[in-house]
């Protein structure tokens, strides 16, 4: 068994009683990783090694299992090792309170001018006309309604705002929806009445780039931007353009196209942009239920059981 990647201890403590190889820098060692897998039966990684079709060659006829720590399978071919049969397990609910708690932060920080306020009082100016918007009362747009969606979208109607949501593949008539208080509309919909957009969506092929120019434009003048899905699904250039020509009121990326993102980073350079550095899942709580749902079926299917939560293909 070979981690190739930072783990959470219960990912460890799971894997108790199996060899177990445990070497976090592989991603930057390519060719270490390849030599380390061979002969191994299980692989587990985070979000850096690329599960490709050249990796699970040097693996051999060994490899049996998989294990993704995280919600995400954009770094994991699932095709290609269900064609080799073998499982991938992941956790896709485990870190999703996390995420929603870290989309609120970032909603309220941009509402409130809080970095900027708080960068004002530490240069010594006591500034008290810049506090920005209340929440209360406008409409908060859910790209994608997944699991972090619908805790975000309880917090927001806590906080009493209208939510709506567009999901690409999810139904108008889910019943999570109605049951939420949360409106279904067209995409168009979403984008012209979102006050505050948060974007919930898995990278794939068809949501790259998604919110591109167009899409953009259609958010009402001085919208909020909130990304805590995947950093693709936003144009990066496209969002500095609405930004530079003062449309957009401001945006928060804990998610970015390329990770991290190249220097200079044209982003950096606005005072009303808040970025994190991909933690939004990363709390010690959703960080121990991965490493344990993980090891569980890592376990199982190497006793010959099916896994509880296997990657949909």
């Amino acid at each position: 068994m070979l981690v190739a990647e930072q783990a959470p201890p219960e990912l460890l403590d799971g894997l108790q009683g199996l060899e177990v190889i445990c070497e976090p820098d592989l991603a930057e060692r390519p060719a270490a990783l390849r030599e380390a897998l061979a002969g191994c039966s299980g692989l587990v990684v985070r979000n850096r090694v690329r599960v490709d079709e050249d990796l699970l060659d040097a693996a051999g006829g060994s490899l049996r299992v998989v294990g993704r720590l995280g919600t995400g399978l954009d770094n994991v071919d699932v095709a290609a090792a269900q064609r080799r049969g073998i499982h991938v397990v992941y956790a896709p609910w485990a870190n999703s309170a996390s995420v929603a708690e870290h989309a609120l932060a970032l909603m309220l920080a941009l509402a409130r001018r809080l970095p900027a306020l708080d960068a004002a009082c530490r240069g010594g100016a006591w500034r008290r006309d810049a506090a920005g918007i209340e929440l209360r009362g406008l409409t908060l747009g859910i790209l994608g309604y997944g699991a972090a969606g619908r805790h975000l979208a309880a917090a927001a109607r806590a906080l009493g705002m209208r939510v709506i949501t567009h999901h690409p593949r999810r139904p108008p008539d889910h019943p999570d929806l109605a049951a939420a208080g949360v409106e279904w509309v067209d995409e168009e919909t979403l984008l012209s009445q979102s006050h505050v957009l948060s974007v919930h969506l898995p990278q794939r092929p068809d949501t790259i780039g998604y919110l591109d120019r167009r899409r953009l434009a259609l958010l009402p003048p001085g919208a909020l931007l909130v990304n805590t899905g995947r950093g693709a699904v936003v144009d990066e250039a496209a969002l500095a353009e609405a930004l530079a020509s003062g449309r957009l009121g401001g945006a928060a990326l804990d998610v970015r196209a390329q990770e991290p993102p190249p220097r200079p980073d044209p982003l950096a350079a606005f005072d009303n942009v808040i970025l994190t550095p991909h933690v939004a899942g990363l709390t010690a709580a959703a960080q121990a239920r991965v490493g344990r749902q993980v090891a569980e079926d890592v376990r199982r299917v190497l006793a010959g059981l099916p896994p509880l939560r296997p990657a949909p293909l």
